[in-house]
Parts: C-alpha cells; sequence; structure tokens
C-alpha cells in the first residue's frame, strides 16, 4: 500500500502548498510514525546533513594515518572520520581506496570495525540516525574498489555475454551478501545504461550491453540479487549515458538521442529496475537536449529529476547525484550552487561536493531563504529516513568484524564466480579451426597488455604444459617492444597477444588513439610472422574491428583473475566457449557491422 508524500508532510506541517511531493511512498506505512517523529524533532541543520554523502579518509573512524588526517583536515578541518560525522551529521557515507587518499579498504575485519566506528559516531549525535553506507562494487575489472579476499564477479558486460538472469541476480547476491557483511548497507549497482556507441570512454563493459531488453533483465535481476544480498541497490546514471563520447568525470558529455530513441533506447532499463524496486537511482552529468532543452545537466535538471523520473515514471524511492566534485557537475555550477540546484531538480542525495563546508553552507542558506522550501526539503529527508527503516539500518546498524572474514571471500562464493565467468568469455572467430589446443609442451610467446594479465596467463598455460615467454608492452607498445615481440614470435608455437581498447578513437581528431593505433600494429606484425596468433582483447569487445584479419580472436569482457582462467580454459576446450556478443561490432571504416549482437561460436 502507499501514502501520497505530500499527505505524510502535512500531517507534520499543514496543507501542502503544491503537489509536487504527491507521490506513492509503497512500504512506508510501518514506519510512518517513526520517520514523521524524527522529523518533528530534527534541526534544519540536521536535516540538511541528511542530504548528504561524504567521503572520509582512513581506516578507522577514530585513530588514522598521518595521512589520512591531511586529507580530512584539507576536507573537512577535522582530523577524523568521526570527527567529520559529527560536524555535519550527514545521512550517508562512501567508501573509496585511492580517491583522496582516502584508503578506507583493508582487510574485512578492518572495514567492519571502521563501519561500526562511523555509525557509532551517527549514532551519538541528537536523534539517533544510522548512516547509510555505499560503495562502488559493480563487479568486473573497472570499477571494484574491494579486491582480494573480497569475490570478484565477472563485471557487467561479462554477464550481458552470458544472457543469464539466474547468474546476474547470483553475482549481485554474493557481492551483497559480503558489503553486508563488512557494513555497506548499499552498492552503487547496477549500471543500468544501454552502451551503444564503440567510443565510450567511461562507461563500456561496466554496461550490461547494447540491447536494451537484455540490460533491463539483467539490471533488474542484479537490483533482486542485491536485495537477497542483504544491501540496497542503485540503478545508474538517470537519463542514460550510454551513448557518449566524453567522459562526465572530466567534461559535459551529450546525447543526442531523440525523444523516440530515449524511450526506445535509455528508459527501459531503469523502468525495469524501478519494477524491481530499486531502492536508488543515480543521475547522471549529461546533457540531453531532446528532454531539456535548457542545457542544464540531469543532475540540475527539473524536467528530467522530476519531470520524467518522478512524474513519467513514478519513482518514489531515493535519488542520487553522481559525484558533484566531476568536472561535468563543476565545469558549469560552482561549488555552492551545484548542490541547491540538485535539490531543487529533485535530488535527495548530494555525494561528494567538492567543497563541503560551501556545499553545506549553500544549501543550508537556500532553505532559510526560501530558495529551496522547507516541505521540499522535508521531502528528501523523509525519503532517506524512511530507506533506513525499510532497509534494517536502523534496526540493526552494526556488524560482527570477526564473521566478515569468514563471510567475504568464502569459498562457494569463489567457486560460483568462477563457473559463472566460464560462461562468459566470447569465442569470435576461430577462422583457422586453431581452438581447441591439445595440452601439452609447446613454446608460448605471451605478449601484449598488462602486467599481471600477461603473467596469470603464462601462469595458466604453464599449467597446461606450455613453455611461456612473456613480453608485456603496455597500452602503447613501442616500436622497440614491437621489434622483440616478432623476434621473440620467431622462436614460438604459439602467440597469445591480449589487447585493451586497441578500437579507440580520439574524440577530437576521429582517428584512432596513440594507443589504440600502437596495439593494432603489434597484433599485426605478430600476424605476419605466420606463426598461429590468437588474440585476447581483455576489455572492450570492439578491438576486433581494427584488424579483422585476425583468425582468432576472444573476448572476455575484463581482467579478473577468474576471467584469465576461462580464457586459457577456453583455449584448451576444457569450457565449451558459450559468450554471445553482448553488442554490435561496427567496422572500423563505418561502412556496417563487422559481427552481429548476439555473434559467438562454440566447439
Amino acid at each position: 500500500m502507499g501514502i501520497g508524500l505530500s499527505v505524510v508532510l502535512a500531517v507534520v506541517f499543514g496543507p501542502p502548498a503544491a503537489a509536487a511531493g504527491d507521490h506513492q511512498n509503497s512500504g512506508d506505512a510501518p514506519y510512518r510514525g517513526r520517520v514523521i517523529s524524527l522529523l518533528r524533532n530534527m534541526t534544519l541543520e540536521q536535516k540538511v546533513g541528511q542530504l548528504f554523502v561524504i567521503e572520509v579518509a582512513g581506516r578507522d573512524a577514530n585513530n588514522v594515518s598521518d595521512t589520512a588526517k591531511a586529507t580530512n583536515q584539507r576536507l573537512f578541518g577535522v582530523d577524523t572520520p568521526a570527527q567529520a560525522i559529527a560536524k555535519y551529521r550527514p545521512g550517508g557515507v562512501i567508501y573509496y581506496t585511492t580517491r583522496n587518499n582516502d584508503d578506507n579498504i583493508g582487510d574485512p575485519a578492518q572495514v567492519a570495525t571502521l563501519s561500526n566506528g562511523l555509525q557509532a559516531a551517527s549514532l551519538a549525535q541528537a536523534g539517533r540516525i544510522p548512516l547509510q553506507i555505499s560503495v562502488d562494487q559493480e563487479g568486473g575489472a573497472l570499477v571494484a574498489r574491494f579486491g582480494a579476499p573480497a569475490t570478484q564477479m565477472p563485471g557487467n558486460m561479462a554477464l550481458g555475454a552470458g544472457r543469464s538472469a539466474a547468474d546476474a541476480r547470483r553475482s549481485a547476491e554474493v557481492i551483497g551478501t559480503e558489503l553486508d557483511a563488512v557494513g555497506v548497507t548499499q552498492d552503487y549497482a547496477p549500471v543500468s545504461d544501454v552502451n551503444i556507441n564503440p567510443n565510450n570512454p567511461v562507461i563500456g563493459i561496466r554496461s550490461i550491453g547494447g540491447d536494451p531488453g537484455l540490460v533491463s533483465d539483467l539490471a533488474s535481476a542484479q537490483v533482486a540479487g542485491y536485495h537477497s544480498g542483504g544491501i540496497s541497490a542503485v540503478a545508474k546514471h538517470f537519463p542514460g549515458h550510454g551513448d557518449t563520447g566524453v567522459d562526465s568525470h572530466f567534461g559535459l558529455p551529450q546525447v543526442t538521442h531523440s525523444l523516440e530513441q530515449f524511450e526506445a533506447i535509455d528508459l527501459p532499463p531503469f523502468r525495469a529496475a524501478i519494477a524491481a524496486k530499486v531502492d536508488t537511482i543515480m543521475t547522471a552529468h549529461v546533457v540531453f537536449p531532446a528532454v531539456d532543452p535548457s542545457g542544464a545537466p540531469a543532475t540540475m535538471s527539473h524536467k528530467i529529476l522530476t519531470g520524467v523520473l518522478r512524474d513519467q515514471l513514478g519513482f518514489d524511492g531515493l535519488i542520487v547525484t553522481d559525484a558533484l566534485d566531476m568536472a561535468g557537475a563543476t565545469a558549469t555550477y560552482p561549488p555552492n550552487v551545484a548542490p541547491v540546484q540538485a535539490v531543487l531538480a529533485g535530488a535527495d542525495q548530494l555525494l561528494v561536493p567538492p567543497q563541503m563546508d560551501v556545499a553545506y553552507a549553500a544549501v543550508l542558506d537556500a532553505v532559510r531563504s526560501g530558495e529551496i522550501s522547507k516541505r521540499r526539503l522535508d521531502e528528501s529527508v523523509y525519503r532517506i529516513l524512511l530507506h533506513k527503516f525499510q532497509r534494517g539500518i536502523f534496526a540493526d546498524p552494526f556488524v560482527d568484524p570477526a564473521v566478515a572474514p569468514q563471510i567475504m571471500g568464502a569459498p562457494g562464493h569463489l567457486a560460483d564466480a568462477q563457473a559463472i565467468t566460464d560462461r562468459t568469455t566470447t569465442l569470435v572467430k576461430n577462422d583457422a579451426g586453431l581452438l581447441p589446443l591439445t595440452a601439452g609442451p609447446r613454446r608460448v610467446l605471451v605478449a601484449g597488455w598488462g602486467v599481471g594479465t600477461t603473467q596469470t596467463m603464462a601462469t595458466a598455460l604453464t599449467a597446461r604444459g606450455a613453455t611461456t615467454q612473456v613480453l608485456e608492452s603496455g597500452t602503447t607498445p613501442s616500436a622497440t617492444a614491437i621489434d622483440n615481440a616478432v623476434a621473440a614470435a620467431q622462436d614460438s608455437d604459439l602467440v597469445v597477444v591480449s589487447t585493451n581498447n586497441a578500437y579507440a578513437i580520439n574524440a577530437a581528431t576521429g582517428q584512432p588513439t596513440a594507443a589504440a593505433a600502437a596495439q593494432t600494429r603489434l597484433v599485426r606484425a605478430l600476424l605476419a610472422t605466420d606463426k598461429p596468433v590468437v588474440v585476447a582483447a581483455m576489455r572492450n569487445p570492439y578491438d576486433v574491428a581494427s584488424f579483422p584479419e585476425a583468425p582468432t580472436v576472444l573476448d572476455t569482457y575484463g581482467y579478473t583473475a577468474d576471467q584469465i582462467e576461462s580464457l586459457v580454459r577456453v583455449l584448451y576446450g576444457e569450457v565449451n566457449p558459450a559468450g554471445r556478443l553482448p553488442v554490435s561490432i561496427p567496422r572500423a571504416d563505418g561502412t556496417g557491422e563487422l559481427f552481429p549482437f548476439g555473434h559467438g561460436l562454440s566447439y
């Protein structure tokens, strides 16, 4: 059942001035009285604090390194994470690893202890409101803040190649279970963008694929999986970041889709996530002229966040901004303007503003002046508090640091990760019938990108009887490195060469990037040796477009240890390749399609 949010607020503050907040909040009945009671007793400063999701530096709430102290002083003017919680009384915290030297994540017991310390600091404030603790743990090789011993799932595009909703759900369930064990209450996942731009610099394999139906099915399955694992889920990046040519961390992308394309391509995964009861939707710092001709980024667009997401799609959960210190936000809006505009647009949570003191004061002043109405503020705070009740954070904010190491990286989780990954590797070309290989002695040159990737691959090949030589040449192989690889190939029976974005276009010139061009030269030089060559695209599956003459090509969609193991298992026929392209591969000259969506070979 549900009740209009404006009706709830009218109980507290009198009749509504407008119907802007009149949406259904399903499932709030058991908690409505407690949320209203809290709201009535919160100061304006406390309410504003609840809007913010902040980063903190250090691996403990109260005792941190000198480096972490310096970071906290620079960001907040305090020494410790607990002091930052006491200063701002934020609604949430996000964990990071290398960003700003935050260094929050060590072993599972440490993270669990940090989470408990942060919750204790929050509960020590008036109102005893616990924190939402979030992290970006999408799975896969690109955006996974928790490394080993956490289980490394293959990531979205690999899951898209696997085509299994059950695997997508299980992947999210494992991630959720492990995050829950260390006190993380929400994962900023699943990515729900439809990647139809091969040159998308920021999404790529973070997307499930290029088909809205496939993305919808597997994103909604992941929402269910995160819930089953004990945490909340976030569909991102609304209204769609899959057809952009600029990274919103460094600039402000524009989506040129028509309204018809918007409805057909971008919206379906978010509709599906909402139907799956996703808790939160994250905004994108993208301009979408067909939806909002004003040029405002979606994060600051009332037409997009309120007009489309709230009113058209009927979403009544939390709206969180993408990080407000990204250039997609800061390039257009000063630090005292961005958070205010995001709230006015319809956002409930403001993620890591670049200057927290400035952002907090700006929102506080905007409420005091009436620019942000108190009713508008209370709508967001109501949703935030309701979320914490619904997800059980009020009831049980603490975790057991002694149990966390038994759950994170549990043997069953690791086994599931490998099994799921085995179902994702895609055999794109096997023109010469080179694969599957037979186990036994052979001299193999492992060349190309990735220090860890090439070494891990060589180890797996050695375990199957090969004698290996590794010549790693980075993302931009030099002429000398290419010559060395060619010379080594002459003494080899087989060459396996890994690539990473060998099909990438410089947006300014329209030509291949230096790295893509150099990797392509390496592959072609090795092909010219007339030795058997296996090309393994370790990230985006579009690399084959740069060397369509290569007779043997596989896609892994990432370079976790499991993905490398799965690749080698496929090479030797221990696993029959089952992955199917979750995107279409264009010809490099723009004359059409090289390989269609759904292509994939088996033995």
